[in-house]
């Protein structure tokens, strides 16, 4: 009988990364996800990961477990819910791996999510706190490709960090290609102007770099992870709040810019699909949370259809007056 630990080997090991094809980014989170499992179990259960035993992952160790990351590490809902999926995906792969364990994964496969409370509001940038971020960059050549390309491909910060230089276009019409969420490759439109900043950067500080190299990398030469763009964006964020506090906020997350791209392309009247391919989101229902945001999109809708319910009258002025006195003759 196949037990928990050869079978969470071969789960991390072989299933996720052979044969569903995730991204090391997602390897990694399930990882992580055990490895908490794996400490609680040790410190609340007093049972040592190399004596789990499938058993040991009933219903009510979960709600325990999931507990303990709420109130103990103080992780969110969504970070909890993550867990629980990862948790999931491993019972439903020992079922097919391990038959004999099939009565312990239907359990697991039961557990409920923790209820995720309504999300809060959106933060963006208006489009002049973007120009005061980028203007505020401008004094290095590779902060000013980092900011630039952040807000124009509306890219996440991960799928920037593995951008390459092969990834750009450097004719026009420009664009990147970027590797999204379930490894799912897009090619996002960028400006002339960042097209030219970027082709700017690559000349100054990349040009005897092979095209399978990292865009963007750090003073040791490695491809620059999410924190050091994070730090970069914040140098260029401190500095134009300090220039303009109204307009630009103390701290801005990479994720920030995503959001402000999304909101301004709706203002400025795309279509919601576009946005959502531009995204690479996989259901327009994830995009639709900028819409519930816009105030300009709700105006133009709230505006179409006063159009359409409330029409200009048939009626002219002296028509409408004798139309009044016709009904107060009638009355």
């Amino acid at each position: 009988m196949r037990e928990f630990q050869s079978l969470l080997q071969a789960f991390l090991i072989d299933y996720l990364p052979k044969r569903r094809g995730f991204s090391p980014h997602t390897i990694a989170a399930y990882r992580d996800s055990f490895v908490l499992l794996l400490t609680w179990m040790d410190t609340c259960c007093h049972v040592t990961a190399d004596k789990i035993i499938m058993a040991d992952l009933d219903v009510d160790h979960i709600r325990r477990f999931t507990d303990w990351l709420q109130h103990e590490r103080g992780c969110a809902e969504s970070t909890t819910n993550a867990r629980i999926a990862a948790i999931r995906s491993f019972a439903k792969f020992v079922q097919s791996e391990a038959p004999e364990h099939i009565e312990i994964c239907r359990r697991l496969l039961t557990t409920p999510i923790v209820k995720v409370p309504e999300p809060a509001e959106i933060e963006y940038l208006s489009v002049e706190g973007v120009q005061f971020i980028v203007a505020a960059a401008a004094e290095d050549i590779r902060d000013l490709a980092i900011v630039s390309l952040l807000y124009d491909s509306g890219a996440r910060v991960s799928e920037v960090c593995g951008v390459t230089i092969g990834d750009l276009v450097f004719s026009r019409p420009h664009t990147v290609r970027v590797m999204g969420k379930g490894r799912k490759a897009r090619v996002i439109p960028l400006s002339t102007e960042v097209g030219d900043i970027l082709g700017r950067y690559v000349t100054a500080e990349r040009a005897e770099a092979e095209s399978t190299e990292a865009l963007f990398i750090n003073r040791s030469h490695n491809r620059l992870g999410r924190a050091g763009i994070a730090y970069m964006l914040q140098k260029s964020v401190t500095a134009a709040h300090r220039a303009h506090p109204t307009a630009v906020p103390p701290r801005v997350h990479p994720h920030i810019m995503r959001h402000s791209k999304a909101m301004h392309l709706l203002d400025a009247g795309v279509n919601l699909v576009y946005i959502r391919d531009f995204l690479g989101h996989r259901s327009v229902t994830t995009t639709e949370i900028y819409a519930r945001a816009s105030t300009a999109a709700k105006r133009r809708a709230i505006e179409a259809g006063e159009a359409n319910i409330v029409p200009t009258s048939p009626y002219g002025k002296e028509q409408r007056a004798d139309l009044v006195d016709w009904l107060r003759d009638l009355l």
